[in-house]
């Protein structure tokens, strides 16, 4: 009781005021990061797509769907896509001089595991809504990826 009227008094004067302006400023780089994940899911299967209409080879294609399944596990393709979350360093950098802000690591690594949590689901997503597809006649392959990659992005 004799605590709880002091902090309502300095979170409504002293906090609330900027919770706005905060949480967009740090939505930016948290925004790129997920849409950078999006672009990403989206060229790896353009890159499926137009190998198979090359090749027309369904191995190929079995292989290449493999690869996609891992690619959340793939830091080299997936830093792209950590490093427009970076930018939070130096925004709550200086959170964390207003506002006592700690974990600003804690809040960076976060932030990228649901990176590589949404890229994981797409790429099941993918899997499971393609594989009974799979065995399709090969000239509605292609279509078939492509509308299974337009349902996992929606």
């Amino acid at each position: 009781a004799t605590v709880s009227e002091p902090a309502q008094k300095c979170c409504t004067e002293n906090i609330q005021p900027f919770l706005a302006s905060i949480l967009e400023e740090l939505m930016g780089p948290v925004s790129s990061g997920f849409t950078e994940v999006r672009s990403l899911f989206d060229k790896e299967v353009n890159e499926i797509i137009q190998d198979f209409q090359k090749t027309n080879d369904t191995t190929k294609l079995k292989e290449n769907v493999d690869q996609l399944m891992n690619l959340p596990f793939n830091s080299v393709k997936m830093e792209p896509c950590y490093l427009k979350v970076n930018l939070l360093q130096e925004l709550l950098q200086d959170l964390k001089n207003r506002f006592k802000v700690y974990h600003i690591d804690f809040v960076i690594q976060r932030t990228q595991n649901f990176m590589q949590e949404l890229m994981e689901n797409a790429v099941y997503t993918f899997e499971q809504l393609f594989s009974p597809s799979r065995q399709a006649d090969s000239a509605k392959v292609a279509t078939t990826i492509e509308k299974v990659k337009l349902r996992v992005l929606k």
